[in-house]
């Protein structure tokens, strides 16, 4: 069944495809309700960019992220969803059925709307950075990595994104750079030990980016040594952003309640925002756990939240 028109409202309107969004379609149309998914810019979401997962239970052997987002796509798919790929451009939840439009400019109404949205990658925001995009800088080592084969590289960040990036890359590249602003790594105690016990990566504690070289590619970066108080350059070809994500939350600030970093606020041990009948679930309420697992827990509870808020408007 597709939606093309307004007509019919749908029961149940998500948006965004990462684990929230796929696990809150299975579960949505289980019980019987008539769901639509909208994929976005980034269908399977931010998993698509990684290799292997292993923390996912009930892939003993590991598998990879967009291999487990087709699976969970699969499944949602096999129950009923129909899934839209589209990118939802606008909302309008000041009126009932809500409104949803997206870029191929078809307005859907929907009873009750589970935003999965997830959380994008943040950059420094040098202009350089802006300018080297795709010639030597990225903020995906597993996308991107294979192009840096055998050459020399920097991961900027110290969370546990930074040393998985680090890893991966090391894997691939001559050296790895692991350059953290502050005194130590704020990244899960196995990761940190594994990046000590990896030969080919050095970490520069202390260190500011301040400035990536090169015209038409990346040739090196200017760092500043905070202690020390000196600038020193690097030469390398790749230049790799891990320095935590922004919730993709944009659309929604009009009507929704966002916490200080802009997450959409949830009631808590629900997944009900300020909008009875609109739900969150996944990273874009998450700045905490920000895993799959979680976000599939979430994505269960939104579809559940959901089904719950329909049968009483009966």
């Amino acid at each position: 069944m597709s939606h093309t028109s307004s007509s019919v409202p749908v029961s149940v309107a998500i948006i965004g495809s990462g684990p929230a969004g796929y696990t809150a379609a299975i579960y949505a149309t289980r019980a019987g309700l008539d769901v639509i998914l909208y994929e976005g810019a980034q269908p399977g979401g931010q998993l698509t960019t990684t290799t292997d997962v292993e923390n996912y239970p009930g892939y003993p052997e590991g598998v990879l992220g967009s291999q487990m987002m087709a699976d969970f796509r699969r499944q949602a798919v096999r129950f009923g969803t129909t899934i839209q790929n589209a990118t939802v451009v606008a909302v309008n939840f000041s009126v009932y059925p809500f409104q949803i439009t997206t870029d191929t400019g078809v307005t859907t109404q929907a009873k009750t709307v589970i935003i999965a949205t997830g959380a994008s990658a943040k950059w420094l925001g040098l202009a350089s950075e802006k300018r080297l995009y795709g010639r030597g800088v990225s903020a995906c080592a597993t996308c991107d990595g294979f192009f840096f084969r055998g050459q020399e590289v920097a991961v900027v960040g110290g969370g546990d994104t930074a040393a998985e990036e680090a890893q991966h890359l090391a894997k691939l590249c001559k050296k790895v750079y692991l350059l953290v602003r502050g005194e130590k790594m704020r990244a899960c105690h196995r990761m940190q030990q594994r990046i000590l016990h990896t030969p080919n990566i050095s970490v520069f504690f202390n260190t500011e980016v301040e400035e990536i070289l090169g015209e038409e590619a990346v040739v090196g970066v200017r760092l500043l040594d905070k202690k020390a108080h000196k600038n020193y350059e690097l030469p390398l070809q790749g230049f790799f952003v891990a320095i935590g994500h922004q919730p993709n939350t944009g659309l929604f600030t009009p009507y929704l309640k966002l916490d200080a970093t802009g997450y959409i606020e949830t009631i808590p041990g629900s997944t009900k925002t300020n909008i009875p009948g609109v739900f969150a679930a996944g990273d874009v309420q998450d700045s905490i756990y920000r895993q799959a697992i979680t976000a599939a827990g979430t994505g269960c509870m939104a579809a559940l939240d959901a089904e719950k808020f329909l049968a009483e408007q009966v």
